[in-house]
């Protein structure tokens, strides 16, 4: 479907810029009722993927040119974002890191690459996404089915259906964007469902694992001035106290969000939060 010719830019190129601008923006806003498609299928990925994260498995991107770059640019947003290692979630990209920035010709040909990727580092209690926006991407595919023989959960995204990566991953999430605007370029509507889809994916999780309070991001490490408001405003919200409050409960917790939260909340030392917080949740420390 990706591959067919869409009938409304057959004359893209003989329209006025305005008129371009709407037939991408049309095509655009269907993108998004194919991924809503997908939420019990994306749900479903969600809530195997962090039972397994929460026992110590990891969370594999796999993927080819696009595909693999907008992984990496999921996968690169969660460590500042939720405060996890960066090596929870790994990005595999057919043609190695040099893929991220320059396409390597061939290499999402080479299955035997992803089989020797996946052999050396995916373990059974791991979760392996692959994404292609074709489901035939033989690098793709082929990780898919390595991960399966190892006992790995495994993940499909893709825009086609019948396709061998939606056939061969536990869990499929196909999201039907139809022929691209100009004809093949999949970094368009699939590109796009694909980033939608992993966003939804990848911050499921970290609510499930617990990164999340209320609708605040208490795990984000406070890393330069922005930041640092943004925590200290956080802090605010979470505990229900003034600005200076937050402030100095910041700078009891050394900058750390859900700590200073509880200290602002409780009138307590850091110590003393932080040992509240090996036994509870924080929502239960602020919620009794």
């Amino acid at each position: 479907m990706t591959q067919d010719r869409l009938d409304a830019s057959l004359d893209i190129d003989r329209r006025p810029t305005l008129d371009i601008v709407h037939i991408i923006q049309e095509q655009d806003a269907t993108v998004a009722r194919a991924v809503a498609g997908e939420a019990e299928h994306i749900a479903h990925a969600i809530d195997q993927i962090a039972e397994r994260m929460s026992h110590g498995g990891r969370m594999f991107y796999v993927g080819a040119g696009t595909s693999g770059r907008i992984a990496l640019l999921d996968a690169s947003e969660l460590p500042p974002t939720f405060g996890i290692d960066p090596d929870r979630v790994p990005v595999l990209i057919a043609g190695g890191e040099r893929a991220f920035l320059n396409a390597v010709e061939g290499a999402e040909d080479d299955e035997d690459a992803a089989i020797e990727a996946i052999s050396t580092r995916v373990k059974a209690e791991d979760a392996v996404v692959g994404i292609a926006a074709s489901g035939t991407t033989p690098y793709t595919v082929a990780a898919i089915r390595r991960a399966n023989m190892l006992g790995a959960l495994t993940v499909g995204i893709t825009s086609a259906p019948n396709t061998p990566l939606a056939a061969d991953a536990d869990i499929a999430i196909v999201a039907v964007t139809g022929p691209e605007v100009i004809m093949g370029s999949s970094r368009m509507k699939s590109g796009t469902a694909q980033k939608m889809i992993l966003n939804t994916l990848s911050t499921g999780i970290m609510i499930r694992l617990g990164h999340v309070h209320s609708n605040l991001m208490v795990d984000m490490p406070a890393t330069n001035e922005k930041l640092r408001n943004r925590a200290v405003r956080m802090v605010e919200l979470a505990a229900g106290v003034t600005r200076p409050l937050a402030v100095q409960a910041m700078r009891e917790a050394e900058g750390n969000v859900r700590i200073a939260a509880v200290i602002a909340k409780k009138s307590i030392g850091a110590a003393e939060a932080r040992a509240l917080l090996t036994q509870h949740t924080l929502r239960e420390v602020l919620e009794p």
